[in-house]
């Protein structure tokens, strides 16, 4: 206990800032304040120790206030009131006046009241707001990372799509000055002070705006209005001028990759990430009272050895560095704050000597910003600027689907290697349906979404061909969205990123677009070509992924479209011979629109064979390629995925579904290296594939699949709720040969048990009966001492219940 509390000391003493000086950013113009809102919940509490740990951890200059929103009632009973200090702050959960529940909204009326009631408000020149559910790794300093009087910064939100639409125009006079952005929010008092009440009525106005919460308008991925308060922010920031500078580097998620050369000052675990094996959800911890519960932490994550082991890529080694620091930073907040509350010293572990070491120490240390290390997102175009002082356009991902079950599990995939990548900039999904097939679909949530016409069906011609939705998609886009990126990419949803994609690593440029070889695409070199484009020699047999600068795109994406409908009109062409279409169907006559749409405005491709990959491909040595493209079945011993097997499949909306597992890595034949490669991604392929699955049933708080087991032990031993085992599984009303053959097999052996049963029950009963026949003769033949007899038997049997 006594090395616990030396423990508490020793950090509380090199965490605190020293008051008064210019460093501190104590003394006038430089005095910081420190806010996060919370509610009197287990959830928050927990949070609350992590977070204030952090602060003192990372020495952030100033005080920091935690905003406690709590009915008179939650107050009562709250037992947390000491974990931070804390301005109580009526609670707006309910509002007051709609009666409509929304706790977000105590972000903005807590801030209101802080600058209303509290005298530190009177005595502070900066303010950073951050989320309880954050860990801060270094010091935040306003004016080092380059705000000022009337230009804020923040984190960028580009999932805000409501700046670029409809939604701004009705909530605010100014949505060219609408910027998305929020989690780190760091801006002067006086900006502060003109924001706050029109954040807290921007946030009520959107709340109350019911008609416009759809995921397209929103970005919500619930469409249930629940980031309002993030669009009362942007809506109340543009209302009086205040443009922010962004920074996309001073905020990550675990289980993200952080940008090369940058070192993010702040850790959002709003999302669920996984190590290994281990993961982690504040979701999953709703109601945990780990922080009365002495000497109980999270589950420990892998340690930083193991982390090495794990991964060879430095950069995704980082993310998985970052992810297994968050949580330890958590646990080392718990240990310290149950040490505070007098528990009783814990029992050694391997653990627990880890959160005390050297190792530890160092590893956590406080993150110091590079100088220059900001870049402000003006109104267009963004410029990232790397370590070297280079600056790079904004870019943004484009990806085709249709509404149906076999695009949702591929749009899980590929969204969630996307986060995984570090691929800088946003990401949209194209979905075109029809509007009957929009009102039953049901995966709005899985991706930022563009919402597109269906053109499956021709509306002219009635011919049925989904691939032109590709580049009808593409061209819907172009007009209807507000594109603030200059460089376009674009992939199939059959595909899993590895690493980021980028115009300035490959080279493309305006008028010289990248994408990888399509060396099938044989129409390129005979009569289609001469047919179908007036410059036969600039047809490049390309496809997959394509990076193209904005421009570009914008004048060739109508030409794709009706090179499209043209190839695909010219059936007399369709010959494999021709086409190199094994199918001779017209299939890849949107890859021919492509390239022939490109020809035709002269559009060269630089042609990279290093940035994708089919799974079941020996690749390259040394090439490190960014996406596996899964189009075709691939194999690894006897397992074997094929994604054609999976085009009706709901493994999306079904708790706990995934694809079947590959072969663990170490059971490969190390004898072969080229195939040993070739089978290492194939696994990687399939094994991003679930794991995305996976965290997409954690985020739709599917149940425990340990308590899904139980549930199937109980109905195999027979204790089952008979009614419900009629809903769940109906009577089949037709059988095929097999099932039936099956069923009278399983009849068979039921009725044999039967009888086993029945013949065991018999053997029991003709014993008790002979041993009750023999027991009867014995004591009529022994009636002495009878009456003494019974009472050693009574004696003796209170000592026989003691004993067994």
């Amino acid at each position: 206990m006594a090395k616990v509390l030396i423990l508490v000391m020793a950090v509380m003493a090199t965490a605190w800032p020293v008051r008064g000086t210019l460093g501190s950013g104590q003394g006038a113009p430089y005095r910081i304040h420190t806010l996060f809102s919370v509610e009197c919940q287990n959830y928050f509490d927990w949070q609350t120790v992590g977070l204030v740990h952090s602060f003192k951890k990372a020495r952030q200059p100033g005080p920091i206030t935690r905003l406690l929103s709590c009915t008179d009632d939650e107050l009562r009973s709250y037992r947390g009131k000491d974990l931070a200090p804390t301005m109580v702050v009526p609670s707006m959960s309910r509002h007051p006046k709609t009666g409509d529940w929304y706790p977000a909204i105590n972000k903005p009326a807590g801030i209101v009241h802080w600058l209303k009631h509290s005298k530190d408000a009177e005595n502070v020149d900066w303010v950073v707001i951050l989320d309880a559910d954050m860990i801060i790794r270094g010091p935040i300093i306003p004016w080092e990372l380059g705000a000022e009087k009337g230009r804020p910064v923040a984190a960028y939100y580009g999932y805000l799509v409501g700046c670029d639409n409809i939604l701004s125009k009705l909530h605010t006079k100014h949505p060219e000055l609408c910027d998305k952005v929020g989690g780190l929010l760091a801006m002067h008092i006086d900006d502060l002070r003109k924001l706050a009440p029109l954040w807290l009525s921007k946030t009520e106005e959107v709340r109350e705006d019911k008609a416009h919460w759809t995921t397209n308008i929103t970005g919500d991925i619930y469409g249930k209005g629940w980031i309002s308060e993030m669009y009362g922010y942007s809506f109340g920031a543009a209302e009086v001028g205040l443009k922010h500078k962004i920074d996309d580097n001073l905020m990550i998620y675990p289980g993200y990759t952080p940008r090369q050369g940058f070192e993010p000052i702040l850790m959002h675990y709003g999302l669920p990430f996984t190590v290994g094996n281990w993961s982690f959800s504040k979701l999953d911890n709703h109601e945990d009272d780990i922080v009365y519960d002495c000497g109980r932490l999270f589950p420990e994550p892998p340690y930083p050895r193991e982390v090495k082991m794990m991964e060879p890529n430095p950069n995704k080694r980082r993310a998985l560095f970052l992810s297994i620091e968050c949580i330890n930073t958590l646990n080392e907040g718990l240990l310290m704050h149950h040490a505070a509350r007098g528990c009783a010293k814990p029992k050694w572990s391997k653990y627990l000597s880890f959160l005390k070491s050297k190792t530890f120490v160092e590893l956590t240390k406080p993150k110091l910003l590079k100088p220059k290390s900001l870049q402000a997102e003006e109104t267009v175009k963004q410029k990232l600027t790397d370590e070297a002082g280079r600056t790079y356009p904004k870019i943004h991902t484009l990806f085709s689907t249709e509404c149906t079950p076999y695009f949702d599990w591929q749009t899980v995939g590929l969204v969630h290697s996307f986060h995984l990548s570090g691929q800088p900039g946003n990401i949209t999904r194209l979905l075109s349906c029809t509007d009957e097939d929009l009102k039953k679909y049901t995966g709005h949530d899985l991706a930022p979404t563009h919402y597109v016409p269906s053109m499956s069906r021709h509306p002219l011609t009635g011919d049925w061909y989904p691939a032109i939705n590709k580049p009808a998609a593409v061209l819907h886009w172009l007009n209807h969205a507000n594109i603030d990126a200059e460089f376009i990419v674009i992939l199939d949803a059959d595909m899993i990123l590895r690493a980021p994609i980028t115009p300035w690593e490959f080279n493309a440029t305006r008028g010289r677009p990248v994408s990888t070889p399509y060396d099938y695409l044989i129409g390129c070199d005979n009569v289609l070509a001469k047919l179908h484009t007036s410059h036969p020699d600039a047809c490049d047999k390309v496809g997959g992924v394509i990076i193209m600068h904005i421009d570009d795109l914008q004048q060739f994406a109508i030409l794709w479209l009706h090179k499209t409908e043209e190839v695909r009109a010219d059936k007399a062409h369709y010959a494999t011979n021709i086409t190199g279409d094994i199918y001779e169907s017209g299939w890849i006559s949107e890859m021919y629109g492509y390239s022939f749409g490109a020809a035709e405005l002269q559009l060269r491709h630089l042609i990279s064979s290093k940035i994708l990959i089919y799974p079941g491909y020996v690749p390259d040595p040394g090439v490190k390629y960014r996406v596996f493209h899964y189009g075709l079945e691939f194999k690894v011993g006897n397992w074997s995925f094929d994604k054609a097997k999976y085009r009706d499949s709901d493994v999306v909306n079904k708790c706990w579904a995934k694809f079947p597992d590959p072969p663990d890595p170490s059971t490969l034949d190390q004898t072969d290296e080229n195939l040993l490669q070739r089978d290492l991604l194939s696994i990687e392929c399939a094994r991003t594939l679930n794991e995305a699955l996976r965290l997409h049933h954690v985020r739709r708080n599917c149940p425990n699949p340990s308590s899904l087991e139980e549930s199937a032990i109980s109905r195999k031993l027979g204790r089952y709720d008979r009614s419900y085992a009629a809903k769940s599984n109906p009577m089949p009303t037709s059988f095929s040969k097999e099932s039936s053959e099956g069923a009278t097999a399983d009849a068979k052996f039921s009725t044999l048990k039967l009888w086993v049963v029945a013949l065991w029950i018999f053997f029991g009963l003709a014993f008790l009966t002979v041993a009750s026949v023999l027991l009867s003769g014995r004591k009529a033949k022994k009636t002495k001492g009878k009456s003494y007899r019974s009472k050693r038997r009574l004696s003796h049997s209170g000592l026989m219940d003691e004993r067994y």
